[in-house]
């Protein structure tokens, strides 16, 4: 029998080696598939089989598919790992300007984290970019994971607070408060992160006040609508009857430079306002509407006195006073950080510096003026 020279054998030995460091670099997802629970809320996000810390990574289970936003809901500069899974046989049913038709059991997950400073001791404020699919645990910090299921009588939110080892994310339906520090460019600032509890999070899902429709925020054309996702969202079976991207609406990227100032403004507000101020939303009463496509009239804002005068004016006349964004109530709401008097009212304790800046930039160049 003919054997192999030392040299081969070592060579074999070498590739299982490099074999091995790829797959510890590279964690296998978890075994078993996803676990659509159909009743009951269970205590653990591990029950669910969405995803598992392995091998110091936050890896994802198969056929649940990550996505992104053109532009993100700011909150408290946290990022989001967002992702959708579906059962076999069954997909969305695309819309063109609500969220989609989704079946009974599809369930959607946002995991919160921010990447930690070189130290490890505070978190960083950088805007969520959005890409991530694998998360490596040394270099983030896991604040909770968001569960919207789709069941049988409509659909249900769940909060999932992730321990101090990174290792399970446990139910709390009455919110949790996590003190942290984070870096800034400003020097380092303590605040609250504050994860809603479960009413907080029905009162922003709500699409119709008077029908109690409740929906997801994120998962519409325009919001989506970037690096083919529609496409991989039809590939993998989880949607039907979307036009080519090209067709459908897209918002704008609010970091853009090379889009317009408006069209970043409006998607700002569209995504970080709008879910509620609209003729339908919760704050219908205000209004105000700021969803992508309405007019750009007093409704937007524009030259229009609040419907209370007090503390949330900042003792501004108009939400929008055109070319004169520090006597603007808008501004002044999105820069305060005073309960009653910032907005949005949920989901932030902290000010977004940079998106307070793009609308002062935004309300600056207008031409119009109020009599």
């Amino acid at each position: 029998m003919k054997r192999h020279p030392r040299p081969l054998r070592a060579a074999g030995m070498a590739a299982c080696a490099l074999l091995l460091a790829a797959c510890a670099r590279n964690p296998a997802p978890p075994a078993e598939p996803v676990n659509f629970i159909a009743e009951g809320r269970p205590e653990k996000l591990s029950e669910w089989r969405l995803m598992a810390a392995s091998e110091g990574q936050l890896v994802l289970n198969k056929e649940v598919l990550p996505y992104t936003l053109n532009t993100p809901l700011f909150s408290d500069y946290a990022h989001k790992l967002r992702t959708v899974w579906m059962p076999k046989g069954v997909s969305a049913a695309y819309q063109a300007d609500t969220a989609f038709d989704f079946p009974v059991g599809t369930i959607i997950s946002k995991t919160f984290y921010y990447p930690r400073d070189g130290a490890g001791q505070a978190v960083l404020a950088t805007d969520d970019n959005g890409d991530a699919s694998q998360l490596d645990l040394k270099k983030v910090r896991l604040m909770e994971t968001r569960l919207l299921v789709r069941r049988a009588e409509g659909w249900i939110a769940l909060p999932y607070v992730w321990n101090a080892q990174q290792t399970e994310a446990v139910l709390q339906r009455t919110g949790e408060q996590v003190p942290l520090e984070m870096a800034t460019p400003q020097g380092r600032q303590k605040f609250t992160y504050v994860v809603p509890n479960v009413n907080q999070c029905a009162s922003c899902h709500v699409a119709d006040l008077k029908s109690k429709k409740f929906e997801p925020l994120g998962l519409k054309a325009r919001h989506i609508n970037l690096g083919g996702q529609l496409e991989k969202l039809a590939a993998a079976g989880y949607l039907h009857g979307a036009p080519p991207s090209a067709a459908a609406p897209r918002n704008a990227d609010w970091r853009d430079q090379g889009a317009s100032i408006d069209a970043r403004a409006r998607a700002y507000l569209d995504i970080n306002c709008a879910h509620c101020h609209n003729n339908k939303g919760t704050a219908n009463t205000t209004a105000l509407h700021l969803e992508i496509g309405a007019p750009a009239n007093q409704h937007l804002g524009l030259c229009k006195p609040p419907v209370a005068a007090g503390a949330g004016t900042g003792g501004n006349s108009f939400g929008i006073n055109p070319g004169k964004p520090d006597d603007s109530i808008f501004v002044f709401r999105l820069k305060s950080t005073e309960t009653g008097v910032m907005m949005p009212e949920l989901g932030r304790t902290t000010s977004h510096r940079e998106g307070v800046e793009l609308i002062r930039a935004w309300i600056g160049a207008m031409k119009e003026s109020c009599n």
